[in-house]
């Protein structure tokens, strides 16, 4: 299917793609070679792909910022990635050693911020910068604020599903949902369509995240990350919340995750918990609701190709396995 996607955008998206090289070129040895490192291990492109593909639903073109803004969020992405990867000690990403572990959190912290910068610099640039400045201000406060409330949970192991929404509301869907709303906006989109693409980037950023949770206890290592490192981070996600509903052991499992960073070796026994209480059926259910939710805010925007690859692409979220 991203492939297929890819051959659709055509142009659009190797101007995304050179926009991208572009922003990132520096005169530093050091940073021009890191940054074009991390562009050939940019995983999934999601984002863009989800930017230009939003921008032809509304209005059936991209423009110069259409691009932009695409190349603007999958940046922006990966110097929120570089920043959490110090933030949580992560070593690898992507089958590969994370810039955090070939040169230290220090170089990764300023690499983030050159990536950040630059970021910024594709939006300010723009003929649309004034709405979508204070969108991208908007998506970098709520990443920081999940981040944080992500951190806290993790010390105290009570986050209950209202935490866990907003946790990943901020950390995952404000990402997706830039993505998808600057696009409309590069097009001048009217507001009917511009609430849709937002209502359709929440829920498609909400059911990719908690897919990626599900992963985490049953995804296979060759493909994706490895097993349980949400829950080496003592990071409790849906698919425990939903075991934990109805349990008499809630309290001793809460407190087996509080201690995992002790004792790592119990993942085990948590994960087997998740399985045999049923709280990968729970998560898949709030899955299927999202994708639900996506498909029914895509409605009200014109018939398509653009539409049809925007419902494939959060329906596939239900069969993927990295």
């Amino acid at each position: 299917m991203r492939d297929a996607i890819v051959s659709f955008l055509g142009d659009d998206w190797t101007r995304v793609m050179e926009q991208m090289e572009e922003a990132l070129s520096s005169d530093i040895g050091l940073l021009d070679s890191t940054n074009k490192n991390i562009l050939r291990h940019s995983g999934k492109l999601l984002r863009p792909m989800l930017a230009l593909l939003s921008a032809r639903a509304c209005s059936g073109f991209t423009t110069v910022d259409s691009c932009r803004f695409a190349a603007a969020v999958e940046i922006l992405h990966n110097a929120t990635l570089l920043h959490d990867d110090v933030a949580d000690c992560s070593m690898e990403r992507r089958g590969m050693p994370t810039l955090n572990a070939s040169l230290g959190p220090g170089a990764a912290v300023l690499v983030g911020d050159f990536w950040l910068a630059r970021a910024l610099n594709k939006v300010l640039g723009s003929d649309h910068c004034n709405k979508v400045l204070m969108l991208f201000a908007k998506t970098l406060g709520e990443l920081a604020e999940g981040e944080m409330l992500q951190m806290e949970k993790a010390s105290s192991a009570d986050t209950d599903e209202k935490d866990y929404f907003r946790i990943i509301t901020c950390k995952t869907a404000s990402l997706f949902e830039c993505a998808c709303v600057s696009a409309a906006i590069s097009v001048d989109a009217p507001n009917e369509y511009i609430e849709a693409i937002r209502q359709y980037a929440l829920a498609a950023g909400m059911a990719f995240q908690i897919k990626d949770d599900i992963l985490d206890y049953v995804g296979d290592e060759k493909l994706g990350k490895p097993v349980g490192t949400d829950l080496k981070e003592r990071k409790i996600t849906l698919p425990l919340l939903g075991a934990l509903h109805d349990s008499s052991d809630e309290s001793r499992i809460r407190s087996i995750v509080a201690g995992l960073d002790s004792h790592p070796s119990d993942c085990e026994s948590v994960r087997q918990f998740v399985i045999d209480s049923g709280g990968l059926d729970y998560a898949v259910e709030k899955l299927e609701e999202q994708i639900a939710r996506a498909e029914k805010a895509l409605q009200v925007l014109p018939e398509g190709q653009p539409r049809d690859y925007l419902v494939e692409l959060v329906r596939f979220n239900s069969i993927r396995k990295v």
